[in-house]
């Protein structure tokens, strides 16, 4: 009986050695993995639960090189690529490389609107999967990350919040991004994205 015992006990952690073998351990993209060319359109929208829609849209961006600097272009500007996959020093960081199912951490942003409102995010953060995933643009493998929390700003605001990131490391973006925040609801998806 003791000798079953282990055998099953054997058995049972090399399959579960195996199943890890499947979840990829993903380090923050670099400067190389980008191309002049590259493209991301999204699609946004969100809107309250009695139906006003109060954000509408599409997001594109593109790698473009600019007097030698490759960066990304956005509807606001330029966006060196060096300042995002520059290593992240943050104690508590949006993503936290490299990125593996299961791994928790705890997200704080300080941050400013522009009507100069200040606020604070605080939220628990997991990564739940990594599986196959359709959007718009099409199937990417990609991680789930979900984040629980709060958001509150210096007009005395203060939110429950939870967000779902779907990141895949092919496109070093989000895929899907959902955010709840009270009465109010935002999706936003990946509608096409191309590379040179």
């Amino acid at each position: 009986m003791k000798y079953l015992i282990v055998a099953v006990l054997a058995l049972f952690t090399l399959s579960a050695n195996s199943a890890n073998t499947d979840q990829p351990s993903i380090e923050q993209p670099k400067l190389s993995d980008y191309r002049v060319g590259e493209k991301w359109i999204w699609e946004f929208k969100g809107v309250t639960t009695q139906g006003e829609v109060r954000s509408e849209g599409r997001d594109a961006r593109e790698v473009v090189e600019d007097n030698g600097v490759l960066s990304i272009k956005t509807q606001h500007g330029l966006i060196p690529v060096s300042n995002i996959v520059k290593p992240i020093t943050s104690d508590t960081p949006r993503f936290k490389w490299p990125l593996e199912v299961g791994k928790k951490w705890v997200y704080e942003s300080h941050w400013e609107s522009e009507d100069g409102t200040t606020g604070k995010t605080v939220q628990n953060v997991e990564v739940l999967s990594y599986k196959e995933e359709t959007v718009g643009a099409g199937k990417f493998m990609a991680f789930t990350i979900a984040y629980k929390g709060t958001v509150s700003n210096s007009r005395g605001y203060i939110a429950d919040s939870e967000e779902v990131y779907v990141y895949s490391p092919e496109v070093k973006n989000f895929i899907k991004l959902t955010q709840t925040q009270d009465d109010f609801h935002y999706v936003e998806e990946l509608v096409e994205y191309s590379k040179p």
